[in-house]
């Protein structure tokens, strides 16, 4: 497999950020300390490093997007940084979207959406047709970046993510319906304007 796996990018639709010379890689265990650090700064309730230690050991699909250092910069200093990943649990048919993460510092440029691009291109070439994802019932900015992107609400689970103070938050839950050749429904035309997306 490529190590830089190529991503479609239809015509006419530059909602769909190409890569632009960043990388996709898989992700290993030699990753998880910055994948940790990303995590804890990124959320309130951060996935365990055992959470990424399991999936990894269980074979799900985890991928980073790498900014490659830039030209000229000393050996020494070629520290390629992390902007992104994702971590998804495949099944009959259909993939299950677990983690999904912007570092803070780099949110707003589109890279949710070249994570999910590759999600969907990666989950069809392994045979799923479906997409499924959970999300904070509070978390507006994710929740318009899956609807955009072609996801709909199929249901809620109750008291599912920790809220603080023993309180429980409820998920909502979305599916999408991949489009041949692995392509979120956005991707092939209808988007609505995508500003202040993730």
């Amino acid at each position: 497999m490529s190590a830089r796996p190529e991503m479609p990018e239809p015509a006419g639709l530059p909602s769909w950020p190409s890569l632009d010379g960043m990388a996709l890689r898989a992700m290993t265990m030699a990753d998880l300390d910055l994948v940790c650090h990303l995590e804890q700064q990124a959320y309130s309730f951060p996935w365990s490093r055992g959470n990424f230690t399991d999936s990894l050991a269980a074979g799900y699909a985890a991928w980073l997007l790498i900014d490659p250092p830039a030209p000229g910069v000393r050996r020494a200093e070629r520290q390629p940084g992390c902007l992104g990943y994702y971590v998804a649990m495949p099944g009959v048919e259909e993939a299950h979207l677990l983690n999904i993460t912007v570092a803070p510092a780099a949110q707003g440029r589109g890279h949710a959406r070249r994570l999910l691009a590759h999600l969907a291109t990666q989950a069809w070439a392994e045979g799923a047709r479906t997409l499924w994802l959970e999300v904070r019932e509070s978390n507006h900015r994710a929740r318009r970046l899956y609807a955009f992107s072609g996801f709909t609400e199929v249901g809620r689970r109750k008291a599912y993510y920790p809220a603080g103070q023993g309180l429980r938050e409820d998920a909502v839950v979305m599916r999408a319906l991949l489009q041949a050749p692995g392509l979120l429904p956005a991707q092939l035309g209808g988007a609505e304007d995508s500003h202040g997306l993730v």
